[in-house]
């Protein structure tokens, strides 16, 4: 890694005291500030107590001027694109938007950063920008879970886990949405400085040093709109009364469809089988009594049809990677 000062060249602040990694957030028009302050509170902000190799920060216009970000701010750097061919780890923090095209240029100097040995990282919709240089085929990324699918239409050779909040191989990071960029940021500290670092951002940042489970506890499970307005009505009928024991046999009768008929053309409009799917449904009125009663959490396995704690916990651990105590913990009132 080089520890040459890099050539600010309109600094806005004063050179960094210290001589460890440096970290460079490329900064375009219509920057995501909340994912930019991410990388420059945890890279950027002055701790004396992390001792003199700590990381040095820089940020670099990638673009022409004049820069804007989120919430009406106009943006100055410390440098423009040339900072990238010095970094240590390169940190996009977003992106314009999952259609907007990433600049050929962006792209070749991201890769020819990786290749002398930069890492490369990316928060929320920076995983498009790291996607378009290739080093993510062949590899798990993560995104936000509202841009996973388009990721993964517009690069069908990366492998996109919708269900993390961070994934990292071969120096490529990338995190799911804006809050989970700060898990993958303490995770690098992490591993360059090792926990006790770790464990001292995060509580100048008052958080967990690491968060239980995945993204899987956010996404949204919307009722299918399209597709045969039986099964759609089943759906909504199972979704009203799921302590009844729902089986294959009865779902398909409930819809006059033979079982066979029935199990091929609830995958099509649900991707999942029918256990699958009523599972599913019964975590997710879990999580809204987890949230916004006081019901025990034996009474709410039995309310959601589980039948029992230890039925509700195995489900709970198994799509959300959370208990349902833990849950609770997390976004109840």
């Amino acid at each position: 890694m080089t520890k040459n000062t890099p050539n600010l060249q309109s600094a806005p602040t004063a050179p960094s005291p210290t001589t460890g990694p440096l970290v460079v957030a490329p900064v375009y028009d219509g920057l995501c500030t909340f994912e930019f302050s991410i990388v420059a509170e945890i890279f950027g902000l002055h701790r004396p107590e992390m001792g003199p190799g700590w990381y040095r920060f820089a940020s670099a216009a990638i673009e022409p001027g004049p820069l804007r970000a989120h919430g009406g701010l106009r943006v100055s750097c410390d440098g423009d694109a040339s900072l990238l061919e010095q970094a240590d780890l390169i940190v996009m923090a977003g992106w314009k938007g999952a259609q907007v095209p990433v600049p050929d240029g962006l792209s070749q100097r991201l890769r020819v950063a990786w290749q002398r040995g930069a890492r490369l990282a990316s928060i929320c919709s920076g995983a498009f920008v790291l996607a378009a240089t290739g080093l993510l085929d062949g590899k798990r990324a993560a995104t936000h879970w509202r841009y996973a699918k388009a990721l993964q239409a517009r690069h069908p050779s990366v492998e996109v886990d919708a269900s993390v909040l961070y994934a990292e191989g071969d120096r490529v990071y990338t995190s799911a949405g804006s809050a989970a960029g700060m898990d993958l940021m303490l995770h690098i500290v992490r591993s360059d400085f090792g926990v006790d670092a770790a464990n001292s951002v995060a509580r100048r940042l008052v958080m967990p040093p690491h968060r239980s489970g995945g993204q899987a506890q956010f996404i949204e499970r919307p009722v299918p709109q399209d597709g045969d307005q039986r099964l759609v009505q089943l759906l909504e009928q199972v979704r009203t009364d799921l302590q009844a024991p729902w089986t294959v046999d009865q779902m398909a009768s409930r819809v006059a469809m033979s079982p066979r008929t029935f199990l091929r053309r609830f995958v099509e409009l649900t991707g999942q089988s029918p256990g699958q799917w009523v599972v599913a449904e019964r975590v997710e009125h879990a999580k809204r009594l987890l949230e916004g009663s006081a019901l025990s959490v034996e009474r709410i396995a039995t309310e959601v049809g589980l039948g029992s704690l230890q039925a509700l916990r195995h489900h709970f651990q198994q799509q959300l990677g959370l208990s349902p105590r833990e849950y609770r913990g997390m976004f109840g009132r």
